[in-house]
C-alpha cells in the first residue's frame, strides 16, 4: 500500500505527496517536525503537518525572499533573518560578498538540527563565520534589540497562527522598523493571495501602515496551497524595481529561479490582487 503525506488547509484544500520513506519525526515544545523523502519533490520538510520546503522547489522561495531585497538595498552589510530554520534563506544571503554579518533568530532548535542532518542538498554554509544563530522568539528579540541597525530584515516565518501569529502584526513591524537603517528594506513572506486571500490582504495593508511603501510580489511554489505565493517588499526610501544591475547579475549566474527579468515581472499585480488591496 502506497505511503502518502497530506497537508490539509482550512478543511478545504489538500496537497499530498507519495513518499519513499519517512526520514525524521520529532516533537519539540512548539510543533511536530518531519523530514520525508518523496517520489517527485525529493526530501521535504513539514511542520505541524504543513509543507515548508522541498529539494525540488526550495530555490523558488529562498531566492525570492532574499534577492529582491539584497539587490535593492543600498547597504547589505548587516542582515537579520527571523525564522528560516531550514537554512535556505541564510544560504542565499551569504552568497552576497558584501554581507558582513547575518543573524538568524529561530524559535525551534529542533528544526535547524533536523535540517542540518537530513537536508544536506540545501548546501547551507552553517559554519560561515558571518552567521550568528540565536534560538529564541523573534518578536522578543526585536523588542529588546539595542545593537547596530540592520540594513535588511527578512521575515521567513510560517503561517500567521500559533507562535508565528505575532510576526504579522503592526507592533512587530514597528519594532522591526526601529531596528532598520533609514533606507533599509524589510521583506516578509505574506501567504497565498488565493488560498489565504484575507490573510494576504491584511498583512500587506498592515505593512503599509508602518512603511511608506509596501509592494507585494509573487512566485510559483508548487508545494504550497494553490501554488501561488507572495512576499512583500517594504521600505520608507527605496523602489523595489530599482535594483543594482551588477549585484543582481552576479547572483543570477548561480541561481535556479531568480534573475533580473523575474525580479521585474514578480511585482506585476493580477487584477484580483489589486481589488483585494483596494
Amino acid at each position: 500500500m502506497a505511503l502518502w503525506f497530506d497537508e490539509t488547509y482550512g478543511g478545504q484544500i489538500r496537497f499530498g505527496l507519495k513518499l519513499k520513506r519517512s526520514i525524521f519525526h520529532g516533537k519539540s515544545e512548539y510543533q511536530s517536525v518531519d523530514v520525508v523523502e518523496t517520489e517527485v519533490f525529493g526530501r521535504a520538510l513539514a511542520l505541524e503537518d504543513a509543507w515548508m520546503t522541498s529539494e525540488r522547489d526550495e530555490a523558488h522561495y529562498h531566492e525570492m525572499i532574499v534577492h529582491p531585497a539584497l539587490t535593492v538595498a543600498r547597504r547589505i552589510e548587516r542582515v537579520l533573518v527571523i525564522g528560516g530554520g531550514d537554512g535556505g534563506t541564510v544560504r542565499e544571503v551569504l552568497r552576497h560578498a558584501e554581507v558582513k554579518h547575518v543573524t538568524m533568530v529561530e524559535l525551534d532548535k529542533m528544526v535547524v538540527d533536523a535540517c542540518r542532518e537530513h537536508l544536506p542538498a540545501f548546501k547551507v554554509p552553517w559554519d560561515d563565520k558571518r552567521l550568528t544563530m540565536r534560538f529564541e522568539d523573534g518578536i522578543a528579540y526585536l523588542n529588546n534589540y539595542k545593537g547596530e541597525l540592520y540594513d535588511v530584515i527578512l521575515i521567513d516565518g510560517s503561517d500567521p497562527v500559533g507562535p508565528a501569529e505575532g510576526l504579522y502584526s503592526s507592533p512587530f513591524y514597528e519594532s522591526a522598523k526601529k531596528c532598520l537603517t533609514k533606507d533599509g528594506v524589510l521583506v516578509s513572506q505574506t501567504e497565498s493571495p488565493i488560498a489565504m486571500a484575507d490573510d494576504f490582504a491584511r498583512i500587506v495593508k498592515t505593512l503599509r501602515t508602518s512603511f511608506k511603501r509596501a509592494e507585494p510580489f509573487f512566485v510559483p511554489i508548487p508545494l504550497y496551497p494553490s501554488g501561488m505565493w507572495s512576499f512583500t517588499f517594504a521600505s520608507d526610501a527605496l523602489d523595489p524595481q530599482a535594483f543594482d544591475e551588477a549585484r543582481a547579475k552576479r547572483i543570477e549566474d548561480g541561481a535556479r529561479y531568480y534573475n533580473r527579468d523575474i525580479h521585474r515581472a514578480a511585482f506585476a499585480q493580477p487584477s484580483f490582487v489589486r481589488k483585494l488591496l483596494g
